[in-house]
């Protein structure tokens, strides 16, 4: 490839595909503050959570921890089972089906570190999660 055309496909790339997640968290920085809370510590806390499912909780759990990375409170936006349930009351037998539920619907990944599996919400996701969630919430209100 000539260096003309390997820039040219450089300039495409970076305008055509590259994701710029801070953004994108930022331009839903309003919806989200409605229904998740953010300790410094990294914890999550979900508003209204007796109007939503136990699925709904996971992804505005996940979604929060998107923006507790980007705060600089947690190194991770990955969440392992045991915090899920721990954070959000959920047990075991619940939050199983309900993660491999959202998996088989590509509404979250899974990551494998070691023996351990973690969760995370693409960001792609969050601006329709939100927008699906507070349609409920305002119809139920």
């Amino acid at each position: 490839m000539t260096n003309k055309k390997a820039c040219n496909l450089r300039d495409r790339i970076i305008k055509e595909m590259v994701v710029d997640y801070a953004n994108a968290l930022e331009r839903n920085f309003d919806l989200a503050k409605q229904f998740i809370r953010i300790t410094r510590d990294g914890k999550i806390d979900i508003r209204f959570k007796d109007k939503l499912t136990g699925i709904e909780q996971i992804l505005l759990y996940l979604i929060g921890k998107l923006y507790a990375k980007e705060a600089g409170f947690t190194d991770t936006e990955s969440v392992g089972n045991k915090e899920l349930m721990d954070e959000l009351g959920i047990t075991r037998g619940s939050l199983l089906p309900w993660l491999k539920s959202l998996r088989d619907h590509n509404k979250i990944k899974q990551i494998k570190k070691g023996k351990h599996t973690y969760h995370a919400i693409p960001v792609n996701l969050v601006e329709k999660t939100l927008k699906s969630i507070e349609r409920k919430i305002k119809k139920n209100m």
